[in-house]
């Protein structure tokens, strides 16, 4: 059974011409929504990629109407393979039912995969050049010394109400309250 999926950004556009061409291509069903290719959550998509079932064809108009990056595709048509179902787009003629479909989609993998690495290579480059020049990475602390010194005065003096003491220290009542622990 080939199912369609069929998606524009926003209310302004229109899904005809994708709903007209997943129908002529042999779709039964169609979902289609108006929503934001970025969005973590696409209810239809959802609801679509539950619908299948092994044996049936997941077909869209265009490959980035079903995601916006590379990783995103790739997870879902792993999915997909992992229950023996297909992927097809009708624009760029991609069929993971066919060995060349088969060969594109193990091409974008190995390059998804070597774009991760090379992304955590140079961060990892990065934080040592960093580390090398004496920088450290994440928040700076805000309690030191002499914060914790000053806090303990400052609260020896029962007139002082908390609320005054972190805002002369310029300090969350959290971390004042951390502070008289130590």
């Amino acid at each position: 059974m080939l199912i369609g999926y069929a998606r524009v950004s926003t209310e302004d556009q229109n899904l005809d011409l994708q709903i007209d061409d997943l129908k002529k291509a042999g779709c039964e069903k169609v979902y289609q929504e108006k929503v934001s290719g970025s969005k973590e959550r696409r209810a239809e998509l959802e609801e679509a990629l539950s619908y299948v079932r092994k044996g049936d064809t997941l077909v869209v108009w265009k490959l980035d109407r079903l995601g916006r990056s590379l990783r995103n595709l790739i997870n879902i048509i792993n999915k997909l393979q992992e229950n023996d179902i297909q992927f097809k787009t009708l624009r760029e003629g991609f069929d993971t039912s066919t060995s060349g479909g088969k060969l594109i989609f193990h091409v974008f993998g190995a390059l998804a995969e070597f774009e991760r690495e090379v992304i955590q290579e140079r961060t990892k480059a990065g934080l040592r050049a960093a580390r090398a020049r004496g920088r450290l990475g994440g928040r700076p602390k805000k309690l030191t010394k002499e914060i914790i010194a000053r806090a303990k005065a400052l609260h020896k003096d029962l007139t002082i109400p908390p609320k005054d003491i972190c805002s002369t220290l310029n300090i969350s009542k959290s971390i004042l309250y951390r502070a008289l622990k130590l």
